[in-house]
């Protein structure tokens, strides 16, 4: 758990050089909250349900919080 906490403080740390690494806090924060509940010994499958459960709901709070026609929307280059 604090491996992937102490990732997702290094990603959002290094938003300063590379916005795309703003989307690492998300995925390993979700990893540790999900390793926190279910321990470093659980099978991978439940984890990543977990941590997939976990992303869902940050998504949620940040669609509540969302301005909709934002007028200067983040312009990030994801490269997907």
């Amino acid at each position: 758990m604090a491996q992937a906490a102490a990732r997702a403080i290094g990603q959002s740390a290094s938003t300063i050089h590379s916005a795309r690494h703003c989307i690492g806090l998300a995925f390993y924060g979700a990893l540790a909250v999900a390793y926190d509940q279910l321990g470093t010994d659980a099978p991978w499958g439940q984890i990543e349900g977990l941590a997939a459960e976990e992303c869902r709901r940050m998504f949620e709070a940040l669609q509540a919080v969302a301005v909709l026609d934002e007028p200067n929307p983040a312009k990030i280059d994801w490269k997907f």
